[in-house]
């Protein structure tokens, strides 16, 4: 529509508009091409400002042609004076202007000269003068019309691209689980935690609603000093206020022999309840810090010492009503320090928790 409307323009509206754009764009992708060292962008810009050059040497050559028509001389007649013959009388009529060739030829066969009429050259009409101020708004119109699409469209595309999309699970692992996993029939992966954990209203359960989720993934270990016996799959969640790990440990400790534990650890604000029907508990404890240095050096990155990190909010939730043994964690925290209410990770927990598959476990089946 847009080539449609600038073909239909004058000629002399249209080569300038042409001109114009093609050189502003021509020199602004250019620059970028060269600060950004884009070859594709350099070759467009290229492009922008051959299309340029030819549109100049055209309006040059049509300049010309004008110039040229314009200053052509206009056929001339020269006065001829006729010879009359001796003895004839002179032709009393004036001497007029006629082209040389016909006068020639009259004298010469002896004929008294008459008076050959010179045809009025025709004058051509005059051409009609373009009405310049009607061209003027209407190569202004196209501007306006182009520039409006170059800056609407772009930012309509940029606004529908920088819309931000929540995270989706991105596992980590490309092997297949442990051993672990395939002796506990229980046991689910880290991919499917991660599934169960990134919901959308996860944030809204968080108190914290329109953040959308940053990353989300998942992965497949085992519970340290275990000898790689015990399956504990986790998945992590980041936004921009909290941090959420859900994990889930397959061993033969209960939840009330977990809060035994408690009290030799230095887990902080300890309170049990019930969360499903299955025994629970909430614990506090400080996260651990790690800074690894990607140095050049001779022995590649170092890792500076482990330091305290901010507190983050745990509850633990039996893995079922029975308390037979296992748990799930889903563990807060934030950098600033902060944690949402206790309840909110109870509301977590009874909407991720039955979203986990569960698995019966095998009568062979234990770790």
């Amino acid at each position: 529509m847009l080539g449609l409307l600038v073909r239909l323009l004058p000629f002399w509206v249209r080569e300038p508009l042409l001109i114009v754009v093609g050189s502003v764009f021509g020199v602004r992708i250019m620059y970028l091409a060269v600060h950004d060292h884009d070859k594709i962008a350099a070759g467009i810009g290229t492009v922008f400002l051959v299309f340029t050059a030819i549109r100049v040497a055209g309006v040059v050559r049509a300049v010309r042609a004008r110039r040229n028509r314009g200053s052509a001389p206009a056929s001339a007649s020269v006065p001829v004076q006729v010879p009359v013959p001796a003895g004839a009388a002179p032709h009393p009529g004036p001497v007029v202007q006629a082209n040389a060739a016909p006068e020639r030829a009259v004298a010469e066969k002896g004929v008294p000269a008459r008076a050959v009429p010179e045809a009025a050259p025709q004058q051509a009409a005059p051409e009609k003068e373009p009405n310049w101020w009607l061209q003027a708004l209407a190569a202004v119109a196209v501007f306006a019309a182009i520039g409006a699409a170059l800056w609407l469209i772009p930012d309509q595309r940029t606004s529908a691209d920088s819309t931000p999309k929540a995270a989706s699970c991105a596992s980590g692992e490309t092997e297949a689980p442990p051993k672990a996993y395939r002796e506990n029939s229980r046991a689910v992966t880290g991919d499917e935690l991660c599934e169960a954990l990134n919901r959308p209203d996860l944030a809204q359960l968080l108190g914290t609603p329109g953040e959308i989720a940053d990353t989300a993934s998942g992965s497949n270990g085992t519970a340290p000093l275990t000898a790689e016996k015990v399956a504990l799959p986790e998945a992590k969640v980041t936004f921009d206020t909290y941090s959420v790990n859900l994990s889930a440990t397959y061993n033969h400790l209960t939840t009330a022999q977990y809060v035994k534990l408690m009290k030799f650890g230095d887990e902080q604000d300890v309170r049990t309840l019930t969360v499903l029907g299955r025994p629970a508990v909430l614990s506090s404890d400080h996260t651990m810090k790690i800074e690894i240095s990607l140095g050049g050096g001779v022995t590649g990155g170092t890792g500076g010492p482990v330091e305290q990190g901010p507190l983050a909010r745990t509850l633990t939730v039996a893995l079922d009503r029975e308390d037979r043994g296992g748990h799930y964690d889903i563990t807060v925290w934030s950098e600033s320090g902060a944690l949402p209410d206790d309840s909110r990770l109870s509301a977590i927990a009874e909407k991720v928790i039955p979203a986990i598959p569960e698995r019966p476990a095998r009568q062979d089946a234990g770790n």
